[in-house]
């Protein structure tokens, strides 16, 4: 993503506003750990990789917060994790 939004925010829906901005921070955070994640794989110094990877650590803290804003706001994603959570099940059982 790299400091872009994906999608014209202006042409959301404004009952569904919220719910994408979240989205939107999610891929960033995301697109975050990716590129942290990345870096301390490429670095031989020691100091460098573990500054990435705490840092990528927190961004994952990040991606919880805004995950857990969108689940009190949007009862169809708390119904769609759900089933894709038992559809998991299901296929490695």
């Amino acid at each position: 993503m790299m400091s872009n939004i994906p999608i014209d925010l202006k042409k959301i829906e404004k009952s569904d506003i919220n719910n994408e901005i979240l989205r939107i921070g999610i891929i960033a955070e995301l697109d975050a750990i990716n590129l942290y994640e990345q870096l301390a794989a490429m670095t031989d110094d020691e100091n460098i990789k573990k500054v990435l990877l705490d840092i990528a650590k927190e961004e994952k803290t990040h991606v919880g917060e805004f995950q857990a804003l969108l689940l009190k706001i949007d009862k169809q994603q708390i119904e769609e994790l759900e089933k894709g959570e038992r559809e998991v099940e299901e296929i490695i059982e």
